[in-house]
């Protein structure tokens, strides 16, 4: 899919994570994950998107970042969803509400 860009939000030594964005809208991310002889991929799409679109999207991933790695691989294996971003938590966010809650879950007035 044409005009699609890639923001890396994570790295590490076998993994990569990137926002994908259509001009200044946020389509969704992919993970990936780079194995011996495969790369797995999870894409997460924002929008509903037809089954053409899905493989133009994953054709346009491993164009511009799977090949691109120069890592060897035989297959790249892809699971797609399609849903809405729900939040993004960690542990601040969580010691945060249970300050508030007292632990029971429910925020005090």
């Amino acid at each position: 899919m044409a005009g699609l860009t890639y923001h890396r939000q994570v790295r590490t030594p076998t993994s990569e994570v990137y926002e994908i964005r259509d001009g200044a809208r946020r389509m969704g991310r992919i993970d990936l994950h780079f194995a011996s002889q495969e790369v797995y991929g999870t894409l997460i799409l924002e929008r509903d998107t037809d089954e053409d679109g899905v493989l133009a999207i994953i054709e346009g991933i491993d164009e511009d970042l799977v090949l691109s790695s120069e890592m060897p691989r035989q297959d790249f294996l892809v699971s797609v969803y399609q849903g809405r971003d729900a939040g993004f938590y960690n542990d601040d966010f969580m010691r945060e509400r249970v300050a508030q809650t007292g632990g029971n879950g429910a925020v005090s007035p």
